[in-house]
This record gives structure tokens, C-alpha cells and sequence, in this order.
């Protein structure tokens, strides 16, 4: 490449780079994957050190520059970077409408009866800056400081790529003089990962998206800043050229959107509104939204939109008239941490939950908290008695965020999880390389008992119709079931109150049809009782593969589960070391049954609380036809000699025997389940996307994506009259 050829490219480079910036950093929509990205700026660093003389300080392989300063100098602004007033009640609102008003009504600009338009945006939390552009380019950025002056922090604000070293053209032609006012700040999102990496180095925390902007912002050393995940949106503007400034858009909304097309980021969520009852519906809106958007905000700001009426109501003090700042209820609040009490959830999981000296914080009057888990309590450092800040944000659930760093009371004690089921007494038992720990209780957990009643009553697993969710919740409610076993032992006199029907003679039927669709449900096959049993990880193919391997239920609960965890991850071992020589992986009974799921059986099995409610289910009635299983091949397995397999899982039988098929659209006569089902029975296997592994794709109405591909990738695509006729012929 010559000097020539160099220079046009590092111009394109430098302007595709620009543009993805933007893309990613200021409208969040990523036109290119990452690695194509990396790609772009390895060229452009590549014929920056071939050329050197191409180098320029707007280039983005030069954000980060010059060695650790010593210390901030100073700058001042020429145009204050005031604050803004603020309000907390609607009262306030409606003072500061009344007040702008009156003074431009006063002033002839406004007639009496008039409406005066405002724009409204999002008052972020992180910390002010003022960036600098001479004819386009960045030379100086401060922060807010005391309003007058501020520090110098050019060199980290150059490391930030949400924000451009070289504006865009627009309309306007390029200022020669434009200072744009905006917020520093992080995102939910990058700020724990930051703190991740902060607690895998042994590093402090940051206490919040804040305070990590703010000190990552006045780093004395660049390189560190360039490391800090910092975000940036641009609100307003400060010194403007003369010629420029007769050019600007006359509105504070057609400002923003002046900057957008500079390449500068705008926060989202920004709207022009008439009269200060919108005002206020914007304020309940945005506040009900608050927890969505990605990084924090503390409120909203209301600007009188007009340009020329800003400048007309002037300021006051050192802040605005024009401007208002209309705050949300406090997030953190600090409180006493009474005690922690364990609740089991819908999937037997054990939250350990803070109660607390009641406190207003978010708008509402909180009492409890969640703390996740014992890891979080650990990793807090949180004991009973502590004085703790906790943080809520909408309709977030409240959580324990931090101590208070002070001397801990010697009446404190720490916190230890129990061992067993607070409510059923089951052991209990920590996910693995989790954090979170489960009741193993099941179907005998009475913390779990709704959900274990629908899942095991839902149409895939004993498909009991007309036991729904209401009638569930009424038959917990009064202690009518306390386990599925006692489904089978309810009577039409018994349902008949529960229906609540207007007729008695519609009552009884009702109840009658349930206890009717209760005894249909006693014959079953063993893959859904399986999947009915609500054994965590086993859902219907995990249900399908122990039913065809072990045949009957019995082989399954006397199985010696941690043998075959054993041989299972041996067998994982040694296939790790056939892949690096390139070898043939073994081939074991219970293929696609991993380790987890073999530990979470185990630990279901190994409780007599649901060989109890078997047992139980069994007395009244449940029953499902024994099969030939094709147990085979485990005996030639352990961890010692892990290379033998005495013969691998036998698939059934069938027109579909060793086939991979896909259900994309609606089918004119079979359920994609019934389709599903037949297909599994003739030896075949369902996926759920397409590939290049696929037989076949069965095809019906408005079929999708999935049909194109198919197409795209050649797999055979039939209809339901082909495949029923495979099926018949099969």
C-alpha cells in the first residue's frame, strides 16, 4: 500500500469506526459484531505504525495518551455550568409552571390561556462534564466542579468511546467554537461486571454506578480510565460561536437532535409536552419505568423548549428560571438488619430474606429485603444487628446493598443457613458450582405443593382436565391435598363448594367431570409420571430416555446414583482425552443425561418424603405398563477403567428410528405434541431448531423462520398427509 492509498484508507477506517461508536455507544444498536470491529481497528492501527505521519490526535487508536498527571489543573467556565432547582411534589410542579407563565405573559411572549410547551428528559445519575470542540475537533474537557470552575480531565474523557474526538457534519456547518454539557456515567450492567473484577482482584468495590463513574473519571492515570466501562449523553451546550449560534435550532428538543447528527450521544425517552398536567404524567410514567432503563436516573428534568424564552427568563442564583429538576422518592435508605429468616420458593430454593427496622425509601414504607444468598451475606459481610443501606428502584424487590462501615456492635451475631427445610424439614442441598441452595422435599415440601399440583396435573405430565390454577389454590387453602397422592382420594362431595356455581346441579357436574378426569389420569405411561414427579432438571426427554433405559420405576429409585455420577464424569474425563487424539468418544446408557441431572435424581430419590408420596400414589390407583428397558454397559465403567463400554443404548424401533425431525406452523389435523409424540414412539427425535443434523422438517400453516432454513440448508420438507402416510406404512 502506498502513502496515497494509506491516507484514504485510514480516512475511511477512522470514519467506519466513528460511525460504530455512535452506533454502539450512542444509540445502543450495534450495526457489526464485535470481532468485525476489532478487525477495523487492527487495520487502522496496522497502517498507523507502517505511516506514522498519519497519525493525528482525533484518531481512535489515540485516545489514551500522555503519561499520569501529577495532579488536575484547573479550568474555568465561561458559560456556568449551573444546577438545577429541584422539585419533590407536585406542588412544585405546578409552582414552577405558574411561575414561567406569569413572567412570560408578563413579558407579552405568551398569551394568557396559552399552553407553554417544555421538553422533558431524564435526569441521569453520574457526574457532569463540559466538553470542548474547536472547528470539530475535542481539546478539552472539565467536570462541573463548583459551577465556575472545574477539572481539567481531557486526557480520560478522550479514553471514553461513547464520546467523539471529531464531531460529524451536519446541516450546521461545523462549529468552530461548541461546548457540549453532558453526564458521565455507567451502566447497571457494566457496573457489576466492573465490581466482579474488582472482588476477583482483592480490589474495593465501588459502592455504586456513581461514585465507579466519578472515580473513574478523576484517575490520574489514563489507562486506568480507558479500562472503566464509562458511558456519556449530552443534555445542553455551553459557549457557542456567534456564527454558529444564529444557526441553532430554535427549540431545546431540535438542540439534541442537532447533537445526535454531530455524532454526539442523546438519551433516550425525551418528549416535548404541553402544560404542567403532562408534565407530571411524564414524571408517573418515566417512574414506573425506571427499573427498564439500563442505567440509573434520579429523576426527570422539565426546559421551557423555546431557545429564546430560555434566554429571556435568565437565572436566578445558580440555577436556571427555565429549568426544573422534578425528583423521584429516594432509593437508599439506611436501617437497622433485625434478623433473617429463610423463605423456600415455588422450586424449593432457600432466599434468605432481611427484616428490617422500617423505613421510607422508594416511596413505600420497607421492611423486608432480599439478601440472594449465603454466598451475598458472606461476601457483605452482613450480621444480624448491623446497620445496613438498602436500595430500592420501582417495583424492584428491596435487597440489602451495603454495611454501614463503622464499628460493628458487640451485639451483633453472624447469620448461618439451615441444613434442613425450614418447612418440611427435607435436607437441603447446594446446586452444583452454584450459589443457591434447594429443599429436596418435592412433592412433600409444602412451600412447593402449588407448583408441584399444577405441573403434576398440567396436560403433558398426568393431564388432569379441569384441575386448574383457582382449584389448586383452593384445595391448598383448605388443606384438602397436601400431596398429587391425595388427588386420588377426593370425592364429587368434597369438589362440588370449590366451583362456586350459581346452579348446585352445575357444581356437582363440575366436580363430578374432575373426579372423572382424576381416574382417567390412574393410567399413565412412565415417561410422564416421571415428567409429572417434578424432579428438578428432568423434563420430558430426560423423562423419555430413563423410562426406555430402566423400563419400570422400581430399577430407577433402587439405582445407585452416585456410582453413575462417578462413571459419569469418568467417562466425561476420558472422552476430553479421545478428542485430543482424535478417538471415537464411549457411548453410555443415559446419553444426554449429564452429571447435574443425575446428581439432581439422585438427591430426589434419596428422600423417603417422595418414596412416601409414591408409594401413596401408587395405593390409589396410578399405574403405567412395564417396559423392556436397554440398561446395558454401566457394569464396564468406573472410573478405573473407564475405557471399556459393554454396549450402548439401544434406540426403538421404527419408520423414524435414528432421525432428527422439526414442527414449524400449525398442523390441519395433529397438535404439534400428538406430532411430536408419534414421532418419538417411532424411534425418532424432536429438535427444536434446524440444522444441518435435521431429516426432515414437518411443515404446516404460517410456517417461519424454521422453513427457511430448512430450505436454506436442503432438509427434506413434508406435509402432515405425507407423514401420516409414513407413519401408517411404517
Amino acid at each position: 500500500m502506498d502513502a496515497e492509498a494509506a491516507a484514504s484508507r485510514v480516512l475511511e477506517l477512522r470514519t467506519l469506526i466513528a460511525h460504530h461508536d455512535q452506533c454502539y455507544y450512542g444509540s445502543d444498536a450495534p450495526e457489526i459484531p464485535d470481532a468485525i470491529y476489532d478487525a477495523l481497528w487492527r487495520e487502522l492501527q496496522q497502517i498507523e505504525v507502517q505511516f506514522p505521519v498519519l497519525i493525528t490526535p482525533d484518531s481512535p487508536t489515540q485516545r489514551i495518551s500522555g503519561a499520569p498527571a501529577e495532579g488536575f489543573g484547573s479550568v474555568t467556565h465561561l458559560v456556568p455550568m449551573l444546577s438545577l432547582a429541584n422539585a419533590f411534589e407536585d406542588a412544585d410542579i405546578a409552582a414552577f409552571d405558574r411561575r414561567v407563565r406569569e413572567a412570560l405573559i408578563g413579558q407579552g411572549d405568551l398569551e394568557p390561556d396559552g399552553l407553554l410547551e417544555f421538553g422533558a428528559e431524564l435526569k441521569f445519575d453520574g457526574l457532569a462534564v463540559s466538553l470542548r470542540y474547536e472547528h470539530g475537533q475535542l481539546v478539552q474537557a472539565a467536570t462541573r466542579g463548583d459551577g465556575s470552575t472545574g477539572e481539567d480531565v481531557t486526557l480520560n474523557i478522550r479514553t471514553i468511546r461513547a464520546i467523539p474526538l471529531r464531531l460529524t457534519a451536519s446541516p450546521v456547518a461545523t462549529p468552530e467554537v461548541l461546548e457540549v454539557r453532558g453526564e458521565v456515567l455507567i451502566f447497571r450492567a457494566d457496573f457489576k461486571r466492573l465490581n466482579q473484577v474488582q472482588r476477583a482482584q482483592g480490589e474495593r468495590e465501588f459502592v455504586n454506578p456513581r461514585n465507579a463513574a466519578a472515580g473513574s473519571l478523576r484517575q490520574l492515570d489514563p489507562k486506568i480510565t480507558a479500562q472503566r466501562p464509562l458511558r456519556f449523553f449530552a443534555y445542553g451546550i455551553g459557549t457557542v460561536d456567534d456564527r454558529t449560534r444564529e444557526q441553532l435550532p430554535a427549540t431545546q428538543s431540535g438542540m439534541l437532535d442537532w447533537l445526535v447528527d454531530l455524532g454526539l450521544p442523546v438519551g433516550p425517552c425525551r418528549e416535548g409536552i404541553l402544560g404542567g398536567a403532562g408534565l407530571l404524567q411524564f414524571w408517573a410514567r418515566v417512574l414506573a419505568q425506571r427499573a427498564e432503563f439500563p442505567f440509573d436516573i434520579d429523576g426527570v428534568v422539565y426546559k421551557v423548549n423555546r431557545r429564546d424564552w430560555q434566554d429571556k427568563l435568565g437565572w436566578v442564583a445558580r440555577s436556571p428560571r427555565w429549568a426544573i429538576a422534578h425528583k423521584f422518592p429516594a432509593e437508599e435508605a439506611m436501617t437497622r438488619l433485625l434478623d433473617i429468616e429463610i423463605q423456600v420458593g415455588r422450586t424449593g430454593a432457600l432466599t434468605p430474606v432481611a427484616k428490617l427496622e422500617p423505613v421510607f425509601v422508594g416511596g413505600v414504607t420497607v421492611s423486608n429485603a432480599t439478601l440472594h444468598n449465603e454466598d451475598e451475606i458472606r461476601r457483605k459481610d452482613l450480621q444480624v444487628g448491623d446497620n445496613v443501606i438498602i436500595r430500592r428502584a420501582g417495583d424492584v424487590i428491596p435487597e440489602v446493598i451495603r454495611r454501614v462501615p463503622e464499628a460493628r456492635l458487640s451485639t451483633t451475631r453472624p447469620f448461618v443457613m439451615p441444613t434442613a427445610c425450614p418447612v418440611c424439614g427435607s435436607q437441603v442441598a447446594r446446586e452444583p458450582n452454584g450459589a443457591v441452595l434447594r429443599c429436596t422435599g418435592g412433592l412433600f415440601c409444602g412451600a412447593q405443593r402449588r407448583q408441584a399440583l399444577r405441573h403434576f396435573a398440567q396436560r403433558r405430565a398426568m393431564d388432569i382436565e379441569g384441575l386448574g390454577e383457582k382449584i389448586i389454590d383452593q384445595l391448598v387453602e383448605q388443606e384438602l391435598v397436601q400431596t398429587p397422592a391425595d388427588l386420588y382420594h377426593l370425592s364429587t362431595e368434597v369438589l362440588a363448594p370449590l366451583f362456586r356455581a350459581k346452579n348446585p346441579r352445575e357444581e356437582s357436574r363440575a366436580a363430578s367431570n374432575l373426579v372423572g378426569a382424576i381416574a382417567a389420569s390412574r393410567e399413565v405411561r412412565l415417561e410422564r409420571f416421571l415428567f409429572a414427579l417434578g424432579i428438578r432438571h428432568v423434563g420430558e426427554e430426560i423423562a423419555r430416555i430413563l423410562a426406555r433405559t430402566y423400563g419400570d420405576l422400581e430399577p430407577i429409585i433402587h439405582e445407585d446414583w452416585i456410582e453413575r455420577l462417578d462413571q459419569k464424569l469418568a467417562v466425561q474425563k476420558e472422552n476430553q482425552r479421545r478428542r485430543q487424539r482424535s478417538d471415537p468418544p464411549l457411548v453410555v446408557p443415559l446419553e444426554g443425561i449429564g452429571p447435574e441431572i443425575i446428581s439432581s435424581i439422585g438427591e430426589f430419590f434419596a428422600q423417603p418424603h417422595n418414596l412416601q408420596v409414591i408409594d401413596a400414589l401408587r395405593a390409589g390407583g396410578v399405574r403405567w405398563p412395564v417396559e423392556i428397558g436397554t440398561k446395558v454397559g454401566w457394569e464396564n465403567i468406573s472410573a478405573e477403567a473407564v475405557g471399556v463400554v459393554g454396549g450402548e443404548i439401544e434406540t426403538a424401533s421404527g419408520v423414524c428410528s435414528g432421525q432428527t425431525w422439526v414442527i414449524t406452523g400449525r398442523l390441519p389435523s395433529l397438535s404439534r405434541e400428538e406430532a411430536a409424540e408419534r414421532i418419538r414412539l417411532a424411534g425418532g427425535k424432536v429438535a427444536g431448531s434446524v440444522s444441518k443434523r435435521t431429516d426432515f422438517v414437518l411443515a404446516g400453516e404460517e410456517a417461519g423462520s424454521k422453513l427457511d432454513r430448512a430450505r436454506e440448508l436442503g432438509v427434506a420438507v413434508i406435509d402432515e398427509f405425507e407423514f401420516l402416510r409414513r407413519m401408517l406404512n411404517g
